[in-house]
């Protein structure tokens, strides 16, 4: 999802210690390259480092899906997500385009336990749908202002793997989910101090 003033995206770890975080930076110095190149400025181009989330899979990642594509509806940019156009995962994962592809849709369905991509096609639209009839459109801070979303099993893990700096913060349970907070606060941050490189 890409918005005015910030983006959404949407990873898998296939395992590379360094993976996410190599792939953010190239992503942030590439585009605040070619801002600056096409408008003739210096300086920073991103206000704050990126916030990390890790996120199990099933019923959590279809969760978050949602959350991402109902972005735009939330700030009342747009009614409905498909009116973002193309610069959202909505529209990409409705209609997925045959070259340029950013969405990995066999990846994603096996992720979901899909069958295949006209599963992961369908069900994506009834899922955003029922959410948006909902007016699931409040901001959720369980996206962006936690480190880990999960089974207890899952956050306890990451948990362990983020070590001392996360040692004495507690596993919450919400709803059934559980959480494992951000003790600085999102979208605050001035440096990204959490060593996913080390999980």
């Amino acid at each position: 999802m890409v918005t005015s003033n910030h983006i959404h995206l949407l990873l898998y770890d296939i395992g590379g210690k360094e993976c996410i975080p190599r792939t953010i930076q190239l992503i942030a110095g590439r585009t605040g390259q070619e801002f600056n190149q096409r408008k003739r400025r210096n300086g920073a181009f991103w206000e704050d480092r990126y916030h990390a989330t890790a996120i199990e899979t099933n019923e959590h990642l279809i969760q978050c899906l949602i959350y991402i594509d109902l972005n735009m509806v939330r700030a009342g940019v747009v009614n409905h997500p498909r009116e973002w156009g193309r610069f959202s995962g909505y529209n990409e994962l409705q209609e997925p385009r045959r070259r340029y592809s950013l969405i990995d849709h066999g990846q994603l369905a096996a992720l979901l336990g899909m069958k295949g991509i006209d599963d992961l096609i369908d069900s994506h639209a009834a899922w955003v749908e029922e959410a948006w009839k909902k007016k699931g459109k409040a901001r959720d801070i369980r996206w962006t202002e936690n480190i880990s979303v999960g089974s207890k099993e899952f956050v306890e893990r990451i948990k362990e793997k983020l070590g001392a700096l996360f040692l004495s913060r507690k596993v919450e349970e919400k709803d059934g989910i559980y959480e494992l907070h951000d003790p600085q606060g999102t979208y605050t941050i001035t440096e990204n101090s959490f060593p996913w490189r080390d999980l």
